[in-house]
Order: structure tokens, then sequence, then C-alpha cells
């Protein structure tokens, strides 16, 4: 169960979840510095979600315990779940948010771009270039999973395109922080923005 904090004024969320693959228990404050606490058992999961708290400044604490001697494929997924679960508990609402975040995100030879909506439609586009590398350790379908464990459980439209690049490291490196720029945008508060962003008058 997502917990959101009972603040009217934090956008904070915390979740436990234990399933018979994952046992995972996680914090997070939209509002935050970019703090992060990590830990997946899969260490260069963890350097990504540290380079995704960073950049989209959302404190993010994570305590993941996997079944990684199968493969990372349950940790990584189901990580995203309940990021997206609790983003979506610390949004509330939606009132006063910008809604909509894009980022382009060069690392070295490669550049990524996302866009973001906070539409309560979820959709994943993920496209890379055919034969773009894995990670040492990391292939680029895990970054593909988590992006839509992200988009499904946040609710969110997700557009996320490798745009070029050669090393796959670089690759995954610029997919996690162009999704983190991208939501920093989408999930702020806008001094403009006196309502719902949405004709809909709900999100």
């Amino acid at each position: 169960m997502t917990t959101p904090s009972s603040s009217t004024q934090a956008r904070t969320a915390s979740q436990e979840r234990k399933t018979a693959e994952t046992d995972i228990t996680l914090s997070l404050n939209l509002d935050g510095t970019g703090k992060s606490n990590i830990s997946t058992g899969v260490p260069f999961f963890d350097h990504m979600l540290t380079l995704l708290s960073k950049h989209s400044m959302i404190d993010l604490d994570v305590k993941t315990i996997g079944d990684i001697e199968v493969d990372a494929h349950h940790t990584v997924e189901d990580t995203g779940i309940v990021i997206g679960e609790c983003i979506k508990a610390a949004l509330g609402n939606k009132m006063g948010i910008r809604r909509y975040g894009m980022a382009y995100l060069p690392m070295d030879e490669t550049l990524s771009r996302c866009v973001v909506d906070l539409s309560n439609r979820p959709h994943l586009e993920f496209r890379t270039p055919a034969g773009a590398p894995d990670a040492p350790n990391f292939p680029l379908t895990l970054t593909e999973e988590f992006c839509r464990a992200i988009a499904s459980n946040l609710r969110a439209n997700v557009h996320i395109e490798m745009l070029y690049g050669r090393d796959g490291h670089h690759i995954a490196e610029s997919i996690f922080k162009a999704l983190a720029r991208a939501l920093r945008q989408a999930v702020e508060l806008d001094s403009r923005e006196t309502g719902i962003p949405s004709t809909k008058e709900a999100l």
C-alpha cells in the first residue's frame, strides 16, 4: 500500500511491497534536493537511480531485495513500479503542477530525448536505433522495462528516444537523466497555475 504524506504541503509518499520475487521499501519527496540512499543489489541500477534522484531533485530512499540470482529483471521492474506508484501518490490531485516536461540529454557521443505528460493516460513509447548496445551487465531492455513500469504506474504518457549513441553505459545514463529532467519539470508547481492543468479539470 502506498502512503502519501498527511501534510497538505509536503509531497511525499512511501510504500512497502513484498512479492515472491522482490521485497521493496521505498520513500520519496518530490520537493527534495536530489538526495538518495539506494540499495538494490544491482550496482549499475543503483548508479542509475542515484542519477535519477539527483537530476529530478526527487529525494529517493530505496531498498530492494530481489531474486538477482535469477537475473535483475524483477528487481528493476518492481522498483520502477513502486517509484511510479509513489510519485503518483505524492502528486495527489495534481493541483498546480506543470504537468508536462521535456528534456534533451547529451552524454558524450549519445543524445536522448524524453517527453512526459502526467495525463493519467499511461503509455510508453521507447525508441532506440537497431543494434544499440547494452551497458555491461545491464541490458538495454532493462532500461526500457524500468521506464515502462514508471509510465504504467505513474499513469503518465512517456516518450523516450535515444537519437544516437555508441556506448551502452552512456545510452542508459542519457535515458535515465533525460527521464529525470523531464519528470522534474512535470511535477514542479507552477506559480501561475491556480487549478488542475486540464480543461477536463481532472487528471
